[in-house]
């Protein structure tokens, strides 16, 4: 794979206080990098300098081979920005809002095209002040595609939406990383980023506390998946224990035990169940929470829902 994103001891500082102390890490082409942090922890001044609109004081920085510190009109036509905050003229309609913005561009993507893949199709005649807040949402996407951008940075696109919303814009993004799209994306919810993300990174205090995919980070820090099911009458566990090689337990009225090894180790439970004929009643496969992650790596969530701005 190719890094379209790379950063190397990268230091920002306010004052005396420095923000980032030398983070690096790179982003690869086609996949969605989850940024996350707690407050304060410089995620929005990372994103800034990556986007160009803040200068850093010491480090390197590479967006699509570009010093965005020396961004061209040509880099900036190549990087889509959905900002956590973005106020539109409430008596524009969607198209006309779509079709002002496209003109900032070489090379727009199709106006109407564009506004049915953020699924506002029927909304394209509606003024922008009509829309709901998911649709505005939506809007914002179109906004940060309608470059047709090989980066597409995401700062919380889905804070303030009510759960249906919030699913409909995952499925959206989930389409742009099918499309080939790279995604930055930025969010206060770790289902979210469980959901979304290709790998992770969490920033503690300016500096990268960790980062890999969310099975590596589990894996890291000793979460493994655990198995549970409802015993059944006359069940034997040390046959179970025999069959799966690995400590069972039966307590809670349930049978539970930890696997690094999902799918083999379901597969000699359902052979065993079978060997039982038995039926395996409340059989769930519970992985790991990215926020039992997070808060260790980065502290408690509760910060995590109030103000971004950093």
């Amino acid at each position: 794979m190719t890094a379209v994103v790379e950063v190397q001891e990268l230091r920002k500082s306010y004052g005396k206080v420095e923000r980032l102390h030398g983070i690096t890490f790179e982003v690869q082409a086609g996949e969605i990098l989850g940024f996350l942090g707690t407050n304060g922890a410089g995620k929005t001044t990372t994103i800034e300098i990556l986007e160009g609109y803040r200068s850093r004081d010491g480090g390197r920085v590479s967006v699509l081979g570009i010093d965005p510190a020396h961004a061209t009109r040509a880099w900036r036509n190549q990087i889509g920005l959905v900002l956590q905050e973005c106020e539109l003229d409430p008596v524009y309609s969607v198209r006309e809002t779509v079709s002002m913005f496209a003109r900032y561009f070489k090379r727009p993507t199709d106006i109407v095209a564009t506004i049915e893949a953020v699924g506002l199709a029927d909304k394209t005649d509606e003024r922008v002040g009509h829309l709901s807040g998911g649709q505005k949402r939506r809007l914002d996407v179109a906004l940060g595609l309608i470059g047709d951008p090989e980066v597409l940075f995401l700062d919380e696109p889905t804070t303030g939406l009510d759960p249906v919303a919030r699913r409909e814009m995952w499925v959206m993004i989930d389409g742009l990383r099918q499309a080939g799209k790279t995604i930055f994306l930025t969010t206060h919810y770790m289902d979210e980023a469980q959901h979304l993300a290709d790998r992770i990174i969490i920033l503690r205090e300016g500096e990268i506390a960790a980062q890999g995919t969310p099975d590596e980070l589990s894996r890291s820090l000793g979460y493994r998946t655990e198995v549970t099911f409802t015993p059944f009458e006359g069940m034997a566990l040390d046959t179970l224990i025999a069959s799966i090689g690995a400590p069972v337990t039966r307590e809670d009225s349930l049978v539970r035990f930890a696997t690094d090894s999902v799918q083999t180790d379901l597969e000699l439970l359902l052979a065993w169940a079978k060997d039982q004929r038995a039926q395996l009643a409340n059989l769930q496969v519970i992985r790991p929470s990215l926020d039992d992650i997070f808060v260790q790596l980065a502290g408690s969530p509760v910060g995590m829902r109030q103000s971004t701005h950093e």
